[in-house]
């Protein structure tokens, strides 16, 4: 392992309206992601903004965090998968939200995120007092 963790970015477009505005539809894809991936459940906490609005959530694993956004009138969802180590299979918790949402595309990124090499750190300037 070359880092502390790794952070994939998802962006699911083409997905139907409906089931990005579903709360518990979206709590229950979120949370069979997490588990069939293999990240361990330590809670979760989701929020549907009312009239038509989306579903913001994050599912707080041992491993870190999955945390999505949804936009039904965009047809969009945003979706961060942070984890440690190698044990999460990130690509099983996007087949399973890609079905969930029924995404016309999946677009992803990945970002290592504090890296080990002590020669790639980079120190930031102190604050000006």
């Amino acid at each position: 392992m070359e880092s502390l963790g790794r952070h994939l970015l998802a962006e699911f477009s083409g997905c139907d309206a409906g089931a990005l505005a579903d709360l518990d539809g979206v709590t229950a894809a979120m949370l069979e992601a997490a588990d069939r991936s293999g990240a361990t459940i330590v809670t979760h906490s989701f929020h549907h903004f009312g009239g038509g609005g989306g579903v913001s959530g994050v599912v707080i694993i041992a491993e870190s965090h999955f945390a999505l956004h949804t936009w039904p009138e965009h047809g969009f969802a945003a979706v961060d998968f942070f984890t440690c180590g190698d044990k999460v299979r990130t690509g099983v918790a996007l087949e399973i939200l890609a079905k969930a949402f029924r995404a016309g595309a999946i677009e992803q990124a990945e970002v290592a995120r504090g890296p080990l090499d002590v020669r790639a750190a980079r120190v930031l300037p102190a604050a000006a007092e």
